[in-house]
């Protein structure tokens, strides 16, 4: 694949991955229409070897797997794990506000965003509702993904006559400042959310709209920027990027191998939950495909035993070197923007990445031909973490955290070099396609 294919494919994906609810449904459909099996948790599963699946958790998780030629008992899982999930601003259970005649939006500020860009943005809503519908005369729970396609929100900044600190010391109340404008005369939310989703789905007839997960997005649409268009510049990119990536590159990889891409939903508010990387998917998934390897083979369970073979590759953004705040860096360990993936490292184990782990992805990189970097954060200022030592932790796996440098993490627009989308997957393609064990 070359680098104008990859970061098409990539602009497309992030203009169409509005929610946590949209990328799982984009994904599942990518992989569905290379020949994945859609699986479903509440059936039986018969799991083949050689085959392809796909099986997704509260419309916002995903897992999708190879099973391989050889026993994944023998051979291990290759693992790429990331998150669909980035921060923003999720409306309120009851958010309808009027003041003075304008009608707002009341939103909750969704993990840790930065919030200054998003005033004075071109805004929309897009995420999952959950409603009543009759069915030949029966009441039924349904749930749909909705999108308000136009611009009907903003937020905007308070005039600089009116704040004449406002660029030397703002704080930003996120309680009072941060509601959404839709204008005048608008309907309550409620009913705003009925009539998309009838727009978008004529077949539904009446609806009584019972409850909502709705995020506030950016309408600009991702772009390639620089003089050489050698940067991305897009809403999203921590951790879509990943995902993009990681689907990719287990699309590509010859299926040889056992091998798996896990993408959860809520890692920037913590990872608890049934669909988190702190809750039971994966490892109910890797257990229910145990379950009908040892089945067909007429032995007991070996999920241990597969696990101490296998390998998780956590792939998370990285804070790239940015040329106005180089001291915020270690001197030795600033990741620099095209320069290759990031290993990313931490001695309180923020980061799960090890001797070992590490040395296996420089071993990999270095047969793609792909540079790599390092990170680590001053000791002085605090270090994020990542799905990696929660993935590691639960499942008692082999771990290395890493990622593609950006500026602009937890902004409404991030950016990220042009080349590492590309590299990275160079370097998760060998990965899943490896053919000797990469235990030690």
């Amino acid at each position: 694949m070359n680098k104008q294919d990859f970061n098409a494919g990539l602009l497309k994906f992030l203009d169409s991955s509005l929610s946590p609810f949209h990328a799982t449904a984009n994904m599942a459909e990518r992989f569905v229409d290379a020949g994945f099996e859609l699986l479903d948790e509440s059936d039986d599963w018969s799991i083949e070897s050689g085959k392809s699946y796909v099986v997704t958790r509260n419309d916002s998780s995903i897992i999708a797997f190879r099973t391989g030629s050889t026993s994944a008992a023998q051979q291990g899982w290759r693992m790429v794990g990331a998150h669909t999930d980035s921060p923003c601003l999720k409306v309120k259970p009851q958010p309808d506000i009027n003041t003075k005649g304008i009608c707002q939006l009341a939103v909750e500020v969704y993990g840790g965003a930065l919030l200054a860009p998003w005033f004075d943005r071109d805004l929309s809503l897009a995420g999952r509702v959950t409603f009543e519908r009759q069915v030949d005369g029966d009441s039924r729970l349904e749930s749909r993904l909705v999108n308000f396609p136009s611009a009907i929100a903003t937020i905007p900044s308070l005039a600089i006559h009116l704040d004449r600190n406002a660029n030397e010391s703002r704080t930003i109340n996120r309680q009072k400042e941060m509601n959404l404008v839709l204008g005048t005369g608008a309907k309550p939310f409620k009913q705003l959310l009925s009539d998309q989703l009838q727009d978008q789905y004529t077949e539904l007839g009446d609806i009584k709209v019972l409850d909502w997960e709705i995020y506030t997005y950016d309408l600009q649409p991702a772009a390639m920027v620089g003089l050489s268009h050698e940067y991305i510049v897009s809403a999203r990119l921590d951790n879509l990027l990943s995902c993009y990536i990681g689907m990719e590159a287990l699309l590509a990889a010859d299926s040889s191998q056992p091998s798996l891409l896990v993408c959860n939903d809520h890692e920037e508010v913590g990872s608890q939950s049934q669909c988190g990387a702190q809750g039971p998917f994966l490892r109910d998934v890797l257990e229910r495909v145990d379950l009908a390897d040892s089945a067909a083979k007429g032995k007991g369970s070996h999920v241990a035993q597969t696990l101490s073979k296998s390998m998780m590759i956590s792939a998370d953004n990285a804070h790239g070197l940015h040329p106005n705040y180089v001291d915020k860096h270690d001197g030795n360990h600033g990741p620099e923007l095209n320069a290759g993936p990031v290993i990313k490292i931490n001695a309180s184990q923020r980061y799960a990445t090890n001797s070992e782990s590490a040395a296996t992805f420089r071993m990999l990189a270095e047969q793609a031909d792909v540079p790599v970097q390092a990170f680590v954060a001053r000791n002085d200022m605090a270090c994020g973490s990542t799905i990696g030592p929660i993935t590691s932790g639960e499942l008692g796996v082999c771990t290395l955290d890493i990622g593609c440098p950006q500026w602009g993490m937890h902004s409404v627009r991030e950016t990220a070099g042009a080349d590492d989308g590309l590299s990275l997957f160079k370097v998760l393609e060998l990965f899943y396609n490896y053919k000797k064990p990469l235990n030690f």
